[in-house]
């Protein structure tokens, strides 16, 4: 699954004008203090979610791990393939629903399309297995997703924490049982997903049905719903290609380390660094959807400075808890590994890739923060354009040169989406460092006329 799409953000729930600041006054400790605790009110929830959503797939590719290389490498493939293709576009029922049934059609043939690829004919065999098993999980993503952005739209976060602890707590024994006491093996895992799935779906669908919270906002289904699909597009797609270029790149490392010399390994050790990459990134990730409330909020609200002093907050709290998530991941880099596999080739070698992860891991939350604030200033098509250079004509380009022409294996790879991180954090440092947040303030202001 994709790093945004397993990842919640609130929508722009309320304008605030609590945080007003002087510009000649300046920013004092109380001010300050004020805004550290509001983001953190915002971000701890959205982190909690956040990870008990992810833990499903860190989970199942843990499982599939200890059945041995070839299968965590064709889990790990079908991951891939799967967030590629489906997950990432993600972004109504109707909408998604129509979406997932041609997705499911390129799943059945995920074999067939990996092989074509040039994929290793076992892995792909493998990998092609496993998607097929994964195709119920795309229909129960597309509802959760539904259900998730209504309850967020309404800040009703608790409803959501609790269906996702229930989930990830039945799906260790759904897991366990279908990889292990099944037969199944692997496949056992992709399944366990869908049902995990499907029952945070049901939990959720039973809550907005019967909550009174809910009463007023969910009327049933309507015809006229139909009449805002263009709409919905229209914010949809932007917003989509901004988070897809970025989520592509990410699994196209897996899908390119097939191509590598020792296929397993490398797969199996860019899918645990993917993983585990993806497991921490939902900390930042909750510090985005904080900033991205703050100053769409505080531009609403004709309050610029106080957008400023957001950014500037989130910046170092972001910077603060990638510093500590480095070091920790480097210190435990040694025995990391043996979460997902009893190969000592695969231990040793992600504890090498973790040096890595922990460099990535601080500019992937700076350069999250600063996304989260250009959606947050309505600059998702500057955000597509910076993604595009970053990651496609920049990060991708030396990957491959570093991990096929220099011969460095999977870590040249991932020394590419470094190299991405960097430039996709520096530009839009940039574009954040020359904005002119009294002229944002006044176009969010007539945005909002426009929608009354």
């Amino acid at each position: 699954m994709d790093r945004e799409e397993k990842g919640l953000e609130f929508p722009l729930v309320s304008v605030s004008s609590e945080n007003e600041v002087n510009p000649r006054k300046g920013f004092n400790k109380a001010v300050i203090f004020a805004e550290v605790k509001k983001q953190l009110s915002l971000a701890g929830p959205l982190v909690s979610v956040n990870l008990l959503v992810n833990c499903l797939q860190v989970i199942s590719i843990m499982f599939v791990g200890h059945l041995g290389e070839l299968a965590l490498s064709g889990a790990s493939m079908a991951t891939s393939f799967a967030s590629v293709t489906g997950f990432s576009l993600m972004s109504a029922m109707v909408v998604m629903l129509s979406v997932s049934i041609p997705l499911a059609c390129i799943w059945a043939y995920a074999a067939h399309i990996l092989s074509f690829l040039g994929q290793d004919p076992e892995i792909s065999a493998e990998a092609g297995l496993y998607a097929r098993f994964m195709i119920p999980s795309i229909f129960a993503y597309a509802l959760l997703q539904c259900h998730v952005r209504f309850l967020q739209a309404q800040n009703n976060v608790v409803p959501m924490m609790l269906s996702a602890g229930i989930t990830t707590l039945l799906h260790l024994l759904i897991c366990w049982s279908l990889v292990f006491k099944s037969g199944l093996g692997n496949k056992g895992a992709a399944l366990a997903n869908a049902i995990s799935y499907w029952i945070n779906v049901l939990l959720l669908a039973i809550y907005v049905r019967i909550s009174p919270s809910c009463k007023n906002t969910w009327t049933g289904f309507s015809r006229e719903a139909l009449y805002g699909i263009p709409s919905y597009l229209k914010l949809a797609i932007p917003s989509a290609v901004m988070l897809c270029l970025e989520i592509w790149s990410f699994e196209m490392m897996v899908l390119l380390s097939g191509l590598l010399p020792n296929p397993k390994l490398e797969t199996s050790v860019l899918s645990i660094s993917l993983n585990t990459c993806s497991m921490v990134y939902m900390i930042p990730l909750g510090l985005s959807g904080a900033i991205s409330i703050r100053v769409s909020n505080e531009l609403g609200a004709g309050q610029p400075q106080a957008a400023r002093l957001a950014v500037c907050v989130s910046i170092f709290m972001v910077a603060t808890e990638g510093i500590l998530v480095a070091v920790t991941m480097i210190l435990g880099r040694r025995v990391w590994g043996y979460c997902y596999s009893r190969e000592e080739m695969v231990v040793k070698y992600v504890s090498q890739m973790l040096v890595l992860l922990a460099g990535s891991h601080l500019l992937d939350g700076i350069q999250s923060v600063l996304s989260g604030t250009a959606r947050g200033c309505g600059w998702q098509k500057i955000g597509a354009i910076v993604n595009l250079g970053a990651y496609y004509l920049l990060g991708i380009p030396c990957g491959i040169l570093l991990a096929f022409v220099y011969h460095t294996g999977g870590k040249g790879l991932w020394m590419g989406i470094i190299v991405a991180l960097f430039a996709q954090a520096s530009l839009l440092l940039i574009i954040t460092i020359c904005t002119n947040w009294e002229k944002e303030a006044k176009k969010a202001t007539e945005r909002v006329e426009e929608t009354m």
